[in-house]
């Protein structure tokens, strides 16, 4: 049974034990061949018990009171809500090394309103090519084909695998559009480093669902067309705002296609009449952002830049990550969902259990 990382901190009370030991453990309780410690509250606890996927915990040192609140209730078209707004977006393309002909914008409604405006604007211009390992992914591809019912003007190609590994992603064709999470969140199975899967002469678009992976992941902007996170996953921000990212190639393509027959919701609108809404890359967002969230990501973004910028936070998760591999190693009742280690994620951890279902019931 797969167990995420909240549920794999109470499992670290089980293991298999040897016969001679299972009466030999003071405030153990036998379980059919497992040892449950005593109910009694551990002694060392963390810092901060919380646990969320997004929005995650704050950075070191945090305190809400510590903030900009210059645009608290101020209109984010005042001088001061644009000139935040721009330094949000400025921050971002600096901090993630983002290229220079590159455009970064905020857009309403978190990673999903990010990819799916995406979608609804860029697919259907050629085949499509969706690769998923896990049940964002496979939102996705939901979308591509339940949805924008792309299947009935385009082929779109599924390339899946069981939860825990990769598909084969030498069968994506370069001619063709390519959907993917660079990080699985709900699989624990990430990309390889530097997607070399990606054709550097594509003459399709890339459309890459980052929201777990970027700050701390290496990620390789000259393989990505199109790039997604929200604030509330690396960074610890806030939700319901997310960051689309376009390359030149991205761009062209907006320029260049108009789906036919797909009405556009106007949160979803990234161009007009041929051009780019150039505004919401310089901070005139689509709808009302919170301000106050804003703030939150700017100060994020402050002190990832003070820690070292990407390559310490890259580094940091890596040296978490290397805490659990470390406890896996020293225990044969549990391990990774992902087996290669290269493909493992720091960010989103899915550990297993040698426990059989009745086992699992007495867990419960």
């Amino acid at each position: 049974m797969r167990f995420a990382t909240a549920a794999a901190t109470k499992a670290f009370a089980f293991s298999r034990v040897s016969p001679a030991f299972r009466t030999a453990l003071p405030g153990v309780q036998n379980f059919g061949g497992l040892r449950m410690m005593s109910a009694a509250a551990p002694g060392p606890k963390p810092v901060n018990p919380e646990f969320s996927s997004g929005p995650c915990k704050k950075r070191p040192g945090y305190d809400i009171a510590g903030l900009d609140q210059r645009t608290l209730g101020r209109s984010h078209r005042s001088k001061i809500g644009k000139e935040r707004l721009a330094l949000a977006i400025s921050e971002t393309k600096r901090i993630l090394g983002i290229p220079d002909d590159y455009l970064v914008g905020i857009v309403p409604a978190s990673d999903t309103g990010a990819y799916e405006m995406a979608m609804w604007n860029m697919l259907g211009a050629r085949n499509v090519d969706i690769c998923h390992w896990e049940s964002f992914g496979k939102g996705w591809f939901g979308d591509a084909v339940s949805h924008l019912k792309l299947r009935d003007t385009v082929e779109v190609n599924e390339h899946t695998a069981d939860y825990g590994e990769l598909p084969d992603l030498s069968k994506i064709n370069p001619e063709n559009d390519v959907c993917f999470t660079f990080n699985g969140t709900t699989s624990g199975v990430r990309v390889p480093e530097g997607c070399d899967f990606i054709s550097d002469d594509r003459t399709g678009l890339t459309l890459c669902d980052a929201t777990s992976a970027c700050f701390a992941m290496n990620m390789p902007w000259e393989k990505l067309d199109v790039t997604t996170y929200s604030w509330q996953k690396v960074l610890g921000g806030e939700g319901a705002h997310g960051i689309l990212i376009l390359s030149p190639r991205a761009v062209e393509r907006l320029e260049t296609y108009t789906p036919e027959n797909r009405p556009l919701p106007k949160i979803f609108r990234l161009a007009s009449k041929g051009k780019i809404s150039a505004g919401i890359f310089k901070g005139a967002t689509i709808n009302t952002p919170s301000m106050i969230a804003v703030e939150d990501y700017i100060d994020a973004l402050t002190w990832a830049d003070s820690c070292g910028g990407v390559p310490a936070l890259v580094q940091m998760s890596q040296d978490n990550l290397a805490v659990l591999e470390n406890f896996v190693d020293d225990n044969d009742w549990i391990d990774f969902l992902a087996k290669d280690p290269a493909t493992r994620s720091s960010t989103s951890v899915c550990l297993t259990l040698d426990l059989d279902s009745d086992q699992i019931k007495k867990f419960v």
